[in-house]
């Protein structure tokens, strides 16, 4: 089978992202595609000088990503099959994080002020993923279509764990981008500014705020509960809002008496509060 530049380029990646070097995803790409060579042949076959690739091949046979093969003249190695690495790799970092939580435990014992974390450019888009991939029950959301094609693959792997996902789609879109999951509510909130909003609320325990735009960035992530409570509150009392403008419509008038209709007036001084509740749910002002 022909393996392309870009295939080939993906997965050294990937096994660069699992904690191998270049070289040791080079040799097991090589193992995995030639079979049982030696280390001639992997030499040749990966570009890596022999004077490197014996010590390369001991690190991975000592961590069981490659097996030796009974050969009556020569050494010969051979690769795991990608399932069985996976599994191996998955067993590994499950006692890493094991050793590490009970290490780090006496360092967590003394209660600090949570902190407020300012993230510019690529760390917050990191970041996001994090938090995304941290949430084990309820995650809200708010975005716009750029972030929520970068962060697609995180939002589809959590909803797949069982997260419950709602999402707040800035900018009403009409069609799907395919990146929003969950329940998804379109409401025409997005900024006039060229900047694009990110909220993100995991579990009501941690959330990242963040505006983005070509080329810039910034955000904060914290725990600290009340601006938690902050970002939730504008994610779900928008949500509130529109589906009780929806339900009501035109019914304002008899319900509201102008006491009240004056006060929500004040409140949202650019055209009246019936004209923001309107234009929530992408509707005109009437």
């Amino acid at each position: 089978m022909h393996i392309t530049t870009k295939t080939q380029e993906l997965a050294t990646n990937a096994l660069k992202a699992l904690g191998f070097s270049g070289y040791e995803a080079r040799v097991y790409l090589t193992l995995l595609r030639g079979g049982a060579l030696t280390g001639y042949e992997v030499a040749k076959a990966s570009g890596i000088p022999r004077a490197n690739v014996y010590a390369v091949i001991e690190h991975l046979l000592q961590r069981g990503v490659v097996l030796p093969v009974d050969a009556a003249a020569t050494a010969r190695y051979a690769a795991v099959p990608p399932q069985e690495l996976l599994r191996h790799l998955a067993a590994e970092q499950q006692r890493a994080v094991h050793t590490a939580r009970s290490a780090l435990r006496a360092f967590a014992a003394r209660p600090v002020p949570e902190a407020v974390y300012n993230l510019k450019g690529e760390a917050l888009l990191a970041a996001a993923r994090q938090l995304i991939d941290g949430c084990r029950r309820r995650l809200l959301v708010a975005i716009q279509p750029a972030e929520a094609a970068a962060l697609a693959l995180p939002l589809q792997q959590a909803r797949d764990r069982g997260v419950e996902i709602t999402t707040l789609c800035l900018e009403a879109c009409e069609r799907e981008c395919g990146g929003c999951q969950g329940d998804i509510r379109r409401l025409a909130l997005a900024p006039a500014s060229d900047g694009r909003w990110l909220l993100l609320v995991a579990d009501q325990a941690q959330t990242l705020i963040a505006e983005r735009g070509d080329g810039h960035g910034q955000a904060l992530l914290t725990r600290q509960p009340l601006v938690v409570e902050l970002a939730a509150s504008y994610i779900l009392q928008s949500l509130a809002l529109a589906l009780i403008g929806s339900e009501l419509a035109g019914r304002f008038e008899g319900l509201l008496s102008a006491q009240t209709r004056q006060l929500l007036d004040r409140l949202y001084v650019s055209g009246g509060f019936l004209s923001y509740v309107k234009s929530l749910n992408g509707a005109g002002a009437g």
